[in-house]
């Protein structure tokens, strides 16, 4: 099918997966943009449009149907041709299980789409490369959300780490513990076969690499992963689908001192856990310690027949909530929503630049943003590529190996216990 015709006012953006990233953070976006355009210092007011949706059975989009930010929306599933969807839109957003988004963030990029990727961006380091050079080919942006970055615990950190006042972080621990109506339910359709550790452990993982790395101006390297789990909740006690992930991940410092990184995620926790989900993040600096936890941030609610199922006694309202402006109309605000709203006005800004020339040099501008770039999602996609390689070895009955970055025999090499012949899982230097 030929392109739609264009409208210059107008940014049409395309929305793969409709599951419940989409409708907790995605949808309140949208929802906002229908009523008021974009209108940022940075660019000109635009315009956005939810223009098409991508979905594998199209049940998920009738649920939608009656919503106003659908009403002039079209929708695709799987068995439609995929590129009737990329002739629809000018951007494309991936909601999809992880282990889907390659595929059509590779056609997205190819069709010379902008694309924001839900993390993690990519399961191996071959797929980041060719997105990569993809995005560059077309001239087009690739971008990964990972919205706790915009956590404003995690931001504050984070300028205290730039400022100078924390100093050479040595170790950390961060936990983010799930209830099982996540992985028995909203996930039961895609979850045979993966992990807690891939699907929210990269959120800590590009905290620690960007906060302690590119923002601090340490010029660190990835040295080993390892990692170990529990299965036999969501799972067989001897499958490939795990209950709890724990990992390892230690970087070296120029002057050869190491730090490492504890990161344990679960998604079997009780349903009537008094929080949404357990999250705690700890850091030890060579001056000082950081300790956070996301169900003490000083509200405590108890509702009768509501708390904790219906309503949790410790709410985040940092994420995004939806509240009661003092002057009327309720409006839904939070980290969730920040960064996704951040990269509207990133792809506004290339789409409204005049000139071949004025493009590139605003390409390059967003590109060097490396809260969201897939450039700068180096390290996180070569700790999980890692860490399915090791849960796999663990699950085929060798448990305990280690991965070794950058070393004699290549960029990523597994060592399992038992075994003189290193697994190379990936060639070129990470």
């Amino acid at each position: 099918m030929a392109s739609l015709q264009r409208d210059s006012a107008v940014l049409r953006i395309g929305m793969a997966g409709l599951g419940m990233i989409f409708e907790e953070t995605y949808l309140p976006v949208f929802d906002k943009l229908a009523s008021y355009p974009i209108n940022d210092p940075a660019i000109a007011p635009q315009t956005v449009r939810l223009a098409a949706t991508l979905t594998r059975t199209g049940a998920r989009a009738e649920k939608f149907a009656s919503h106003p930010s659908f009403r002039d929306t079209r929708h695709f599933t799987a068995s439609d041709d995929v590129q009737s969807f990329l002739d629809s839109v000018d951007v494309v957003c991936v909601a999809t299980p992880d282990n889907r988004h390659f595929e059509l963030a590779r056609l997205a990029l190819a069709a010379g789409k902008h694309v924001l990727i839900e993390k993690p961006s990519v399961l191996r380091l071959d797929q980041l490369q060719e997105l990569l050079d993809l995005s560059v080919k077309h001239g087009v942006l690739g971008r990964v959300v990972y919205h706790k970055l915009a956590d404003p615990d995690h931001k504050r950190l984070r300028t205290h780490v730039v400022d100078g006042n924390l100093r050479h972080v040595n170790s950390g621990y961060c936990t983010l513990l799930e209830p099982k109506q996540i992985s028995l339910g909203q996930f039961s359709e895609w979850i045979e076969g993966r992990n807690p550790g891939t699907y929210v452990a990269v959120h800590y993982l590009k905290l620690i690499d960007f906060t302690f790395g590119a923002c601090s101006g340490q010029k660190w390297r990835l040295a080993r992963i390892a990692c170990t789990g529990q299965r036999g909740i969501v799972g067989a006690s001897s499958g490939t689908t795990w209950d709890s992930v724990q990992l390892r991940v230690e970087y070296v410092y120029p002057d050869g001192r190491e730090c490492c990184f504890d990161i344990h995620t679960s998604w079997v926790n009780p349903d009537n856990f008094p929080g949404y989900v357990d999250q705690e993040a700890q850091f030890r600096f060579d001056n000082g310690i950081w300790l956070s936890h996301q169900r003490r941030r000083g509200v405590e609610l108890s509702i009768e027949d509501k708390t904790p199922l219906d309503i949790k006694e410790t709410p985040n309202h940092h994420y995004n909530a939806e509240n009661l402006e003092p002057w009327g109309p309720k409006v839904r605000r939070g980290y969730g929503l920040e960064v996704i709203e951040r990269f509207i006005i990133e792809c506004s800004m290339v789409f409204q630049a005049a000139s071949p020339e004025s493009k590139l040099l605003r390409l390059t501008d967003v590109r060097a943003m490396g809260h969201a770039a897939l450039e700068s999602d180096l390290n996180v996609v070569a700790i999980v590529q890692s860490m399915e390689a090791l849960l796999a070895a663990h699950s085929g009955g060798k448990p305990g190996g280690i991965v070794v970055v950058n070393g004699d025999a290549g960029g990523l090499v597994m060592h399992l216990p038992g075994s003189d012949e290193p697994v190379i899982l990936y060639q070129p230097p990470v």
